[in-house]
């Protein structure tokens, strides 16, 4: 008898496996930058800031280091930052999140998304998502072994859509999942839109997962409406948002979540297996930075400005300009100027015009067209200047 009769055979190709995100190739983000590089354009498509951070955060972190806190910090986060972020939510949104069981910091804001739905969403379970939406939330899903139930949002204006958001909902919906101010369209919730998703969600056990890292960019004297300050949502959700989009470190990769306790005890169980916790110094830094309320509580005056600069600029061009109530992105219709599918669009300013942005297309399931392109405005003013004395081409 041959004793390895039973054992399996060897695959037919060693090193290659089938991939758990079949669907999942290079991002369009990915492409316009490497083009906008290739064709020297002014890259307003990826958003992220091209000018520094207050020194005071950078000398923070420096300090902290020099005082010797370099070794792992506890999993869930340092308390006294987590005791920040706690004072801050109460102090904005009214209400209080125990700093020891309902405040974990994380690796940034897509970590934070991974690992609540990688806790919360077990195979065959329903999640319904509102597109367009970020680029992490889908192949998360996936990887949770979730089914996503995309509801979309219709140009111009992105409004939500309650009447088909209640008939998306069935037995299996696990989990719904919001972004406000919303990324790509710069569309923000308003109470009464809090009011009515907190009446379809109630006699249900659906849970929330809000996405709200630009929180502090809400603009024209409007409120950010944190599910945090809705109790009745509150407490079946895991709030989301960034130090990298408050304090223009997006590469610092440090962001937090905010859960009721139930809730987080389970978030923390992937959390410490998904990357244990987050750098020591940097969250010394943060903590002692966050001692001025100033930076966040005046960054929606100064996007404010550059939004207003920049969409004065624009109404040079024969772009359309939709709302942007919040975020730092300014969505156009460009169907005015060419009838060109988005992608081709977006990669035809970039060689062309010399202005990179990115299609809104790319945001939704199946690339859904409506001739949208997306700029990002956290830009230098004189980036934003040299990108409307081209856009004014058109």
């Amino acid at each position: 008898m041959n004793p390895d009769a039973s054992l399996p055979a060897p695959p037919a190709h060693p090193g290659t496996l089938p991939s758990r995100l079949p669907n999942v190739g290079t991002t369009i983000f990915t492409v316009m930058s490497a083009l906008a590089a290739e064709k020297n354009a002014v890259n307003l498509g990826q958003g992220f800031p091209d000018f520094d951070c207050d020194p005071r955060i950078v000398e923070a972190v420096s300090h902290a280091m020099r005082e010797g806190w370099n070794q792992y910090p506890p999993m869930a986060g340092v308390p006294k930052l987590r005791q920040a972020i706690a004072a801050k939510i109460a102090a904005l949104y009214g209400r209080d999140y125990d700093a020891d069981s309902e405040i974990t910091v994380t690796a940034g804001a897509t970590q934070a998304l991974l690992t609540a739905i990688l806790c919360a969403v077990h195979p065959g379970d329903e999640v319904i998502v509102l597109e367009p939406c970020y680029d992490s939330y889908l192949p998360a899903i996936e990887l949770a072994g979730g089914k996503a139930v995309p509801v979309a949002l219709e140009a111009p204006d992105f409004r939500i859509p309650f009447d088909r958001l209640a008939a998306a909902i069935t037995p299996r919906t696990r989990l719904l999942l919001i972004n406000t101010p919303h990324n790509p369209t710069g569309t923000i919730w308003r109470e009464d839109d809090m009011r009515q998703l907190a009446e379809l969600l109630a006699g249900t056990d659906i849970l929330l997962l809000s996405d709200e890292v630009y929180e502090h960019m809400v603009y024209d004297g409007q409120l950010h409406q944190s599910v945090s300050r809705h109790p009745e949502l509150a407490r079946r959700s895991f709030v989301v948002s960034s130090f990298g989009k408050t304090y223009h470190v997006t590469g610092w990769k440090v962001g937090y979540v905010a859960a009721p306790a139930a809730l987080m005890a389970e978030f923390r169980k992937v959390h410490q297996f998904n990357v244990f916790t987050v750098n020591t110094p940097m969250q010394h830094g943060l903590a002692d930075y966050m001692a001025d309320p100033q930076p966040y509580v005046q960054l929606a005056g100064f996007y404010q400005a550059k939004r207003d600069a920049f969409r004065a600029g624009l109404s040079d061009t024969r772009f359309q300009l939709l709302p942007a109530d919040g975020t730092y992105f300014q969505c156009v219709d460009y169907t005015a100027i060419s009838d060109m599918k988005e992608a081709d669009f977006a990669m035809w300013l970039t060689s062309e015009i010399g202005v990179a942005a990115i299609p809104v297309s790319a945001f939704y399931t199946g690339g859904r067209e409506s001739g949208l392109v997306r700029f990002c405005f956290a830009k230098r003013d004189e980036t934003l200047a040299l990108a409307l004395e081209r856009l004014r081409r058109l």
